[in-house]
């Protein structure tokens, strides 16, 4: 079943239909990957249709853009502004809410500093990443054999189109095998994160996630989440964590502004726990699902209402 997406896309200042956003075949980006990008839920809360988190994404995506030298014509309010905007000129309710920032058409080569810098933003309906019934069923996963970039070679810290293309690698190789999803090693075979997703470990009660030194992505949800769990008064430990931990845990889940919280029932084909989601998912669950219903108290700044 398609996405239903929006009428209209932001470029550069003004709104422009669907079907006319495109760019030249010779753009920057096609050739040597110059993007980078957010990815932004709406949803249907106690306050009406509500951004969640938009102001952290905004910033994320500027830092983005700093880390790979491209010079941004607005600030984090502005793009919160815009994308506000977008949702509304769309008629949008519950929706994903798309900026990217790419290097489009100018000289050629792999010097981009000739190239201009193009900002959209685009909207469209998107139900659950991982599949209908993942977040109460869970999914099955498998180590991939592709690794997560050390941190000298790409910035991870950064989400750029580039860092991608290691995801394609790892989540190819998992649906091929029969897998929902894979889950990367980082340089020292230390557990990283899936190709769109962060991680969570539940042993003897503690919560325990990879830090940011283990290539992944600073997550807008797996900070949600981290603030949840201390809300909740479990332990959080960001470590490095070895690989036959995601056999012997009692719970695995993945989290994502795509994913949310979604539950991992299987790691190669050995079962985590019961088999199922656990009863300390299943809690965050609630409290995530209840931001947005009122029955848990966002933090400031966490919903930014669109009407």
């Amino acid at each position: 079943m398609a996405n239903k997406t929006g009428e209209y896309v932001w470029h550069n200042g003004k709104f422009i239909h669907w079907n006319d956003a495109k760019i030249h075949i010779m753009s920057h980006v096609i050739h040597y990957g110059s993007s980078v990008f957010e990815g932004i839920r709406v949803y249907d809360t106690h306050l009406g249709p509500a951004v969640f988190r938009l102001k952290d994404h905004m910033k994320r995506l500027i830092n983005s853009a700093k880390m790979y030298r491209m010079e941004l014509n607005w600030n984090a309010d502005e793009f919160c502004k815009v994308s506000i905007d977008t949702v509304r000129k769309n008629k949008f309710g519950a929706c994903y809410i798309r900026p990217v920032v790419f290097r489009g058409y100018g000289g050629f080569g792999v010097n981009p500093f000739n190239n201009p810098v193009e900002t959209y933003i685009a909207t469209w309906e998107w139900g659950k990443y991982l599949g209908e019934g993942a977040l109460e069923n869970g999914v099955d996963v498998c180590v991939s054999s592709w690794k997560r970039f050390a941190p000298d070679t790409l910035p991870a810290l950064a989400k750029s189109g580039a860092n991608y293309m290691n995801s394609q690698l790892i989540k190819m190789e998992a649906i091929i095998n029969g897998y929902v999803e894979g889950i990367a090693l980082e340089n020292h075979g230390f557990i990283s994160e899936g190709s769109g997703e962060n991680i969570f470990l539940i042993r003897r009660g503690v919560v325990l996630t990879p830090p940011l030194s283990s290539s992944i992505l600073p997550g807008i949800t797996r900070n949600t989440v981290i603030q949840i769990c201390k809300d909740l008064g479990y332990e959080v430990r960001e470590v490095m964590i070895p690989r036959e931990t995601l056999y012997t845990a009692e719970e695995v889940f993945f989290t994502g502004t795509a994913a949310e919280i979604t539950p991992i029932r299987s790691v190669d084909k050995i079962q985590v726990g019961a088999g199922k989601r656990g009863p300390i998912t299943e809690e965050l669950q609630n409290k995530f699902f209840g931001i947005f219903t009122g029955e848990y108290k966002a933090k400031e700044g966490w919903l930014t209402p669109v009407e």
